[in-house]
């Protein structure tokens, strides 16, 4: 199991590139699962079901599609983004389970802070309340995004992974209708009050990851919901 930080910013392509080439590698037993680090220059991502109504700004920032699930999102300096190349041949092939642990592993990390984050039927990713707000029309607590969760699998080796909003500018968003939600918005650690920086969510990262995925298994696992 690899852990990778890269300094500075990630050419998206590149980094697409990058998790194409390990994923084979793991898929045919020649590389170890890897844990990617980065920061993107500002740009969205088109997911395999964006909506082309949710780009409301398309000549604002490059605009990448993704064979990854989910809408729109953004990415950004102040952001960072997780890959994970994951063998979920030796993991379990269950994509639910998966998608479940990945944001298992964003609510763990955000606890290192004492942030609430918490889960949404019909909406993927990290979610916290905002009470300092007014309710919402139905009476619902206000609530923003904190965390962004999109995945592909390949020979059931993972690709793309999550980001978290540690001190982005949270404006750059407003270029999209992110994961096709109009009714949210999204956040920040610092956004929250919370002085946290890129190597301290890292450090929380690298901790929680081991409490949620534990060690790679030996072996394969159990038979899955669908072959990707």
């Amino acid at each position: 199991m690899e852990w990778r930080i890269s300094p500075g910013l990630t050419d998206y392509e590149e980094a697409v590139e990058l998790m194409e080439n390990r994923a084979a590698a793991i898929a045919a037993g020649q590389a170890g699962e890897l844990v990617w680090l980065v920061e993107h220059p500002p740009l969205y991502t088109a997911g395999a079901s964006a909506r082309p109504t949710d780009l409301t700004q398309p000549d604002r920032f490059p605009v990448y599609k993704s064979r990854r699930g989910g809408q729109y999102t953004y990415h950004g300096p102040g952001q960072r983004v997780a890959y994970a190349m994951l063998d979920l041949n030796r993991r379990g092939r269950d994509v639910r389970a998966f998608v479940n642990r990945m944001e298992t592993w964003v609510i763990a990390t955000l606890a290192e802070f004492g942030v609430v984050g918490e889960r949404r039927a019909g909406r993927v990713g990290v979610w916290v309340q905002r009470p300092e707000r007014p309710p919402l029309p139905d009476g619902s607590p206000a609530e923003d995004k904190i965390a962004a969760i999109g995945i592909r699998l390949k020979k059931w080796v993972s690709l793309h992974g999550l980001s978290i909003n540690v001190e982005p500018d949270l404006e750059h968003f407003s270029g999209i209708v992110p994961c096709g939600i109009r009714d949210y918005g999204v956040t920040s650690l610092v956004d929250l009050g919370l002085p946290v920086t890129m190597d301290d969510l890292d450090l929380a990262l690298r901790a929680s990851f081991d409490q949620v995925f534990g060690p790679t298994p030996r072996s394969g696992g159990a038979a899955g919901l669908h072959e990707p």
